[in-house]
């Protein structure tokens, strides 16, 4: 069965602001659960509608929130720029806040996940947004002392690369440390693998010097994600 593509839509922030972002349904929408993709630091892409499309195959609905609006790229000196620009408390309490309000519309269940970026991203959403079922993190964090862990009511799943250069591996050592200590249902994996392992485009000629697309672990993360949000996420 192929799931066929999703829309764009509008949806507001909590202080009225009105946002767009890609929604993808699944085929049976009755009881089915909701998760808000937030995107890597190239903006709302191809390659990120894909993920929100394969977890509609999976049974979800799925958000992808457009933090640039509008704007997208494949140049890694303009995502920077993109990144930059970009209000991290503003994204993760208002956008964020937004997409999983919506959500709510359509489900009871709404879980968060992100890449890169958008793990950092994740993990500030669980810290400062209502009504979070979960959170699954892919190779990012914001600096520790802005996750107020005391704050996260959602189990995480956390999945990092041992030879990332973007995010140090130490650092998740530290950072899984934290959240257990504030009682946080976490579950953490380490893949002896780079950054973006889990992104396909991460591959050949175009991509990133610190990036490097591996097949087998992507599989696995996927699987264990599916794993955890069966769990986490169907009543």
């Amino acid at each position: 069965m192929t799931q066929s593509a999703g829309t764009m839509i509008s949806f507001n922030r909590p202080d009225g602001q009105s946002l767009q972002g890609y929604l993808a349904k699944p085929a049976q929408t009755e009881g089915a659960p909701a998760i808000v993709v937030i995107q890597e630091w190239w903006g709302l892409n191809d390659q990120i509608r894909g993920v929100a499309d394969r977890l509609a195959q999976a049974g979800y609905y799925a958000l992808v929130p457009d933090l640039y609006r509008g704007k997208s790229t494949v140049e890694e000196e303009e995502a920077h720029h993109l990144m930059d620009a970009l209000n991290f408390g503003d994204a993760a309490s208002q956008d964020i806040h937004g997409a999983v309000t919506y959500l709510k519309t359509l489900t009871s269940r709404v879980g968060v996940t992100g890449y890169c970026m958008g793990g950092a991203l994740t993990l500030l959403a669980a810290s400062m947004v209502p009504g979070i079922d979960s959170a699954v993190v892919w190779y990012g964090f914001p600096p520790l002392e802005y996750i107020d862990a005391s704050k996260i009511t959602a189990p995480v799943l956390g999945h990092f690369a041992t030879q990332d250069a973007a995010f140090n591996i130490e650092t998740v050592a530290t950072l899984e440390q934290k959240l257990r200590d504030a009682n946080v249902n976490v579950e953490f994996h380490r893949y002896l693998a780079h950054h973006a392992f889990a992104n396909e485009t991460a591959v050949g000629p175009g991509r990133i010097a610190i990036t490097q697309y591996d097949p087998v672990w992507a599989q696995l993360a996927w699987d264990r994600s599916l794993t955890f949000w069966a769990r986490t996420m169907w009543k």
